[in-house]
């Protein structure tokens, strides 16, 4: 039991490691900085100018907020369960929100199998997506995505990427649906939502076979 503990820690830490190389994800409109405590205060920034845009999502209001929403992101990060980027516009280098990868799984894969063995993580969740109000109805969301998706599917491979928001956001579930989600159903009671009740959250998917597809409609929408 021990020996397997031991083991299950040092796995976290290579996984919050090899995380961590992931690096900046550089797109034409966006580029997505690893989350560190530098960028608090360009997060308090861009949250404050239309607090009212975040009803549905936990969004920092202040720095002190956000210096504790940057500190609990790292701390996922060094268990290996999720990566937090700051979402910074290319023109101006200005913060105009955030978003991250997180419920980071690695499947124990069995001796002998192609998989066993495998560093990259086998699925994953893209979740905690906000901007500030001039970046909404950009290309910044939809190539945030695109960059998040291709990393996950043609960099670390996984079989499948969740997306979920809470159930009356339909502001959410409509850019989700857009993008390729494929809708799996409700998530009754699923976590704490941003006004404080037990959240039900729609459920959404892409899956490896289907990551083609969405990402030529990604591209689309970029181009238009």
């Amino acid at each position: 039991m021990r020996r397997a503990r031991l083991q299950e820690h040092r796995s976290a830490l290579h996984s919050g490691a090899m995380l961590s190389e992931a690096g900046e994800l550089l797109g034409r409109h966006v580029r997505l900085e690893p989350l560190e405590l530098r960028h608090a205060e360009g997060l308090a920034a861009a949250s404050a100018v239309d607090p009212s845009l975040y009803r549905w999502s936990p969004v920092p209001q202040g720095e002190l907020e956000a210096a504790q929403y940057v500190e609990t992101a790292l701390a996922w990060g060094e268990a290996g369960t999720a990566l937090a980027f700051a979402t910074v516009r290319v023109s101006d280098g200005i913060v105009i929100g955030s978003t991250r990868f997180f419920d980071i799984e690695h499947w124990p894969w069995p001796q002998g199998h192609t998989l066993h063995g495998r560093e990259a993580p086998d699925v994953c969740e893209i979740g905690y997506t906000w901007l500030t109000r001039d970046a909404i109805r950009t290309p910044a969301n939809t190539e945030a995505k695109l960059l998040m998706l291709t990393h996950a599917f043609e960099t670390w491979k996984v079989l499948r990427v969740c997306l979920h928001t809470d159930v009356r956001n339909q502001r959410s579930r409509n850019a989700i649906e857009r993008i390729g989600g494929h809708f799996e159903g409700i998530l009754r009671a699923h976590r704490m939502a941003a006004d404080s009740i037990p959240r039900d959250s729609a459920r959404y998917s892409i899956i490896a076979s289907e990551w083609p597809a969405a990402k030529q409609r990604l591209l689309a929408k970029l181009e238009r």
